[in-house]
């Protein structure tokens, strides 16, 4: 299991993340991506949450 990272640097307000898991991430004022958690389980919904993100401001760190 790997480390979600969140650059809020390069995010686009897209908002695919929030459509994939909504209980993980949000949105500021802005629509730049927040995570909701600080260290959720990188399965799952976050891969594709990761893999949908067209700004690649999501990424995941293997250990």
């Amino acid at each position: 299991m790997g480390e979600l990272r969140a650059d809020r640097g390069v995010c686009i307000g897209a908002g695919m993340c929030v459509m994939t898991d909504s209980a993980l991430f949000d949105q500021d004022d802005d629509g730049i991506v927040v995570l909701l958690e600080e260290d959720p389980d990188t399965d799952g919904k976050v891969r594709a949450a990761v893999d949908a993100c067209p700004s690649g401001a999501l990424s995941i760190t293997e250990d």
